[in-house]
């Protein structure tokens, strides 16, 4: 019994001991292939590293191919511990590809941008691909586009890799804005002529200025409000269309590009028209047409107003002319009440004997006397032929 109990004790450790040691062949097993590869690519990685990301749970493959397109790019100093770093953020693979892409990149290209500083971009929100792509093609072009402002122009929300292209091909902006809804600018010249006027604008990038500069809106209304305002301060609409780069020039002397993300190459003028004879072959005869018809509606305003104030004016004398003969008939009456005042008068003075009757009879005769004057003065007038006409002159 004791033999047989040894016995099987013994295949008992023999068998855990070939499993225990089976386990370590097999984990060297599935690594000896990324070993391989890694060693026949001067991309040297340990079989303990390997094991360590196998325990912290990074994927050996994603690990030993970045490495390995880092140190084939030159990147002989990348470690396998960065680009964990890069994985155990978030523990996305394309953390790692878009941040050992843009190394590779970069430094193809000689820019000085290190990995800590892709992967600091990266996980800032930033767009590490189209950052050092900006780069590269501001390097290309001579433009001086440093890693630190091109980082915060990314962070802010502008697309560096736009702003690069702009600065080499400028762009195009039409003024009034097609989206505005206003097809064309409305103007009016000193001599009251309104003008419709189309501009476009070109620029280029501000790399300068991308951060706090302002947008394409306030290009498009500071450019406006200079061709409104130089329109404006022409004589005679004849002038603005006889020459239109004068307005453009004009509004490029203002500095309309100050405190902007762009640069302002140049201000022409597209279309310009009067706004009331967009379609009339001889604009000058149209013009001086609507011109005579508004003056001659002018003349009838003015003619209209002045009998409107001869009416009122007239209207005013019969007033005054009403309220004289009511004074005049309010003063009859006073002297018909004061007529009829004399014989009480006299009759009074009767009984005081301050009025004799030979008086009385003086005064009845005084008055008799004057009553047939009056009477034959008015008979001579009625008789008297009327003058003779005169001849007009």
């Amino acid at each position: 019994m004791l033999a047989y109990n040894f016995s099987n004790l013994t295949i008992i450790l023999v068998i855990g001991g070939a499993i225990i040691a089976l386990i370590p062949l097999l984990i060297i097993g599935s690594f000896i292939k990324l070993w391989i590869q890694a060693l026949s690519s001067r991309a040297k990685v340990t079989f303990f590293e390997l094991f360590g990301m196998w325990l912290r749970k990074v994927p050996p493959q994603l690990m030993v191919t970045a490495r390995i397109s880092a140190v084939q790019a030159g990147l002989e100093e990348m470690e396998t511990r960065d680009l964990e770093s890069v994985y155990l953020v978030r523990r996305d693979p394309a953390d790692v590809v878009k941040c050992v892409n843009a190394l590779i990149i970069s430094h193809k290209a000689n820019l000085p941008i290190t990995f800590n500083d892709l992967q600091a971009h990266h996980f800032a929100g930033g767009h590490v691909d189209k950052l050092v792509t900006a780069m590269v093609a501001a390097h290309r072009a001579k433009i001086d586009l440093s890693f630190d402002v091109a980082r915060a122009i990314d962070l802010a929300g502008r697309d560096i890799l736009v702003a690069v292209q702009t600065t080499v091909t400028p762009k195009i902006i039409d003024c009034p804005s097609q989206e505005g809804g206003a097809a064309m600018l409305d103007a009016v010249a000193k001599d009251g002529i309104r003008m419709l006027v189309k501009a476009r604008v070109t620029v280029r990038s501000n790399i300068a200025q991308l951060v706090r500069g302002a947008t394409d809106e306030t290009i498009i209304a500071r450019v406006g409000q200079g061709i409104v305002s130089a329109i404006g301060s022409s004589e005679t609409y004849k002038d603005v269309l006889k020459e239109p780069d004068r307005i453009s020039r004009k509004v490029l002397e203002s500095g309309l590009d100050a405190q902007t993300a762009y640069e302002i190459v140049s201000i022409d003028i597209a279309d310009v028209s009067v706004a009331i004879a967009a379609d009339v072959a001889n604009v000058g005869a149209f013009l001086e047409t609507e011109r005579a018809e508004a003056d001659k509606r002018l003349r009838q305003a003015e003619a209209e107003g002045r009998r409107a104030m001869a009416v009122a004016r007239e209207q005013e004398m019969q007033a005054l002319v009403r309220e004289n003969q009511a004074k005049v008939q309010e003063n009859q009456a006073k002297v018909v009440l004061a007529e009829a005042e004399i014989p009480r008068a006299i009759a009074e003075a009767f009984r005081a004997g301050n009025l004799g009757i030979m008086d009385y009879y003086r005064l009845r005769n005084i008055q008799a006397d004057t009553t047939m004057r009056t009477s034959l003065g008015r008979s001579g007038e009625e008789k008297r032929p009327p003058p003779p006409p005169q001849e007009r002159s």
